[in-house]
């Protein structure tokens, strides 16, 4: 039976068994192998059996899904390789090959992936266009000018009235 291995820090060794014909993958609790892991959309992929091959299905994942680092919107999945969905890797394992021996060895080269997206990574992206100004421009001091402006004397009026109530002849 086909299950995938999870080798995320945090994940590690967690296992899913793939049991039927097509199960879903992603954030929420609605799919049939949930990742509570905010880089896993939330309806990320299907992994679909086709007689003995293990297909996968992006679901239009904000993130991605990506076998031995390369992305992927359908594919076959073999056994040993590498799936990513978001920043959470996982291996999928068969019972035709031994898997004695290689578990431990890959475990142990497992690597940390840092939570969020650098902007290097992202593809097909591009610098957005201001129409000729620059992308934060300073404001205007005109309105706090006046308002400090206002204030004062609204405040020496007050002040002036004050004095002079204080100060009037009584008579």
């Amino acid at each position: 039976m086909a299950r995938l291995v999870l080798l995320s820090e945090g994940l590690t060794g967690r296992t899913f068994d793939l049991k039927v014909e097509k199960t879903t993958v992603g954030r929420v609790e609605d799919n049939t192998f949930q990742i509570p892991e905010t880089s896993v959309s939330s309806h990320h992929a299907e992994i679909l059996l086709r007689g003995n091959d293990v297909v996968i299905k992006d679901l239009n994942s904000t993130n991605g899904t990506f076998i031995n680092g390369e992305k992927v919107s359908e594919a076959v999945l073999k056994a040993g390789q590498i799936l990513r969905l978001g920043m959470i890797e996982m291996r999928l394992e068969t019972g035709d090959a031994p898997s004695t021996g290689t578990t431990k060895k890959s475990l142990d080269q497992t690597r940390v992936i840092p939570q969020g997206v650098k902007l290097d990574d992202l593809e097909g992206t591009r610098p957005l266009s201001f129409g000729g100004q620059k992308g934060f421009e300073k404001k205007s001091n005109k309105a706090t000018i006046a308002f400090i402006v206002f204030a004062v004397l609204v405040g020496l009026a007050l002040i002036v009235a004050l004095v002079w109530v204080v100060v009037k002849p009584h008579g």
